[in-house]
């Protein structure tokens, strides 16, 4: 064993830089996948090659582990090297510990039906975490740490390329002392500048996500729908006996967010039915609505909890329309005009499937769906469609648009 980890460290000097050079090339792929994953601007612009970078993001991430192995390999002469440097000690121990954060939390993320929605949930959160604080400092880390910033002879691991002098043959000790080096104004300038274009960034996130539903409430405020009459709540909406959604929702989205006004508000329910049914919105808001309270989960791993939604059970719908018996699926379809999902009948009949039209005692705002959205909770939520419009019985299967580009069929969470 210790001749085999005499070879491995021969040339450790070089190994080490190529390794450090390999793992900021992860760190970018992962930085710039992940980014594409955060925002729902790209799931419209993508489409199926969404899937693909998530794809690629999960194996990059699973692949960032061989470097963290190899550089322990190297670790007992490194840490032998770094005696007496506690900055570069501390700094190395900051790397590892985001790298192996968020490797594990990753890999509960993309084990997310294992482990359950709120260890995923957890992991979410603490990925991000690591993000917002881990980017940053790695930017700053490598911003300062060039080549042409770090002179040779301060460098702790020789690779065999610096030279001993500077330039012109001088001593680096015979150069006179600055009140302030160029490098350490540097640093302090970098380091200024990323909390300066950063941080308010970071105070929103963390905000939101130690109180309930702070983005809801910014998207109720933004509602580009204008439907009137509002629905009015029930007592159970308002207060709600959830007692307030826990958590905060993330917009997504594959086309530009429709919005609906009462000129262009219809909802139909058709196809294998004994009596079409179509409503606009004063006579859609005039129905008798129920409430309930349901968790809902994303397959991406965050959840909001304690939601009270209130709207019409779904099953209730297929039964004043009436299922011809040839029927066999439920098909959605999304205002968007691309969306589309679908539940066997026996799915759509369970009792806490509903077509919400609001959410917490409030209209449902457009960014998160509104006017009218599906809600499955025991299913993830891309089932749970967004701007629904039209409910049609089908004799055939019906693959949705998520399933088309790799999602399960079968939703369960």
């Amino acid at each position: 064993m210790a001749e085999w980890l005499k070879k491995v460290r021969k040339g450790y000097g070089r190994k080490l830089a190529s390794l450090h050079t390999w793992n900021g090339w992860i760190v970018v792929v992962l930085t710039f996948t992940g980014l594409i994953l955060f925002q729902g601007l790209w799931r419209g612009i993508l489409g199926e090659g969404r899937v693909l970078i998530r794809y690629v993001h999960i194996i990059v991430g699973i692949a960032s582990l061989v470097p963290v192995v190899y550089y322990l390999l190297l670790a007992g002469k490194h840490w032998k090297q770094l005696r007496g440097k506690t900055a570069q000690r501390a700094n190395v121990l900051i790397v590892l510990a985001l790298l192996v954060g968020w490797l594990l939390s990753g890999l509960l993320l993309w084990q997310f039906r294992l482990v359950g929605p709120r260890v995923s949930g957890n992991a979410l959160w603490i990925h991000d975490l690591l993000t917002w604080v881990g980017l940053p400092y790695i930017i700053y880390h490598s911003v300062t740490r060039l080549k042409w910033l770090k002179e040779p002879h301060r460098r702790t691991v020789k690779t065999g390329r610096e030279g001993e002098t500077m330039a012109g043959g001088a001593h680096p000790a015979a150069q006179p002392a600055a009140v302030m080096s160029r490098a350490t104004f540097i640093k302090t300038a970098v380091g200024a500048g990323i909390a300066i274009a950063i941080g308010p960034s970071f105070l929103k996130w963390l905000g939101g996500q130690l109180s309930a539903g702070t983005n809801y409430e910014e998207a109720a405020a933004t509602d580009a729908n204008k439907l009137f009459p509002a629905p009015a709540p029930l007592p159970a909406s308002s207060p709600p006996i959830g007692g307030g959604s826990k958590g905060e929702f993330r917009i997504y989205t594959v086309t530009p967010i429709p919005h609906f006004d009462n000129t262009t508000f219809s909802f139909t329910i058709d196809g294998l039915v004994e009596r079409k049914q179509q409503w606009n919105w004063e006579q859609f808001v005039a129905l008798k609505r129920q409430v309930q309270v349901s968790d809902f989960h994303c397959v991406t791993g965050w959840s909001v909890y304690g939601n009270t939604w209130e709207g019409i059970k779904l099953k209730d719908f297929l039964q004043l329309a009436g299922v011809k018996p040839g029927a066999k699926t439920v098909k959605f379809y999304s205002g968007d005009g691309v969306y589309t999902d679908a539940l066997t009948l026996d799915q759509a009949n369970m009792d806490d499937v509903l077509v919400a039209v609001m959410h917490d005692g409030k209209p449902i705002p457009s960014d998160l769906g509104g006017p009218v959205r599906l809600v499955v909770p025991k299913m993830y939520a891309y089932k749970s469609v967004k701007w629904l419009n039209r409910i049609e019985l089908i004799d055939g299967d019906h693959i949705g648009y998520w399933e088309q580009r790799g999602y399960s069929n079968d939703a369960w969470v």
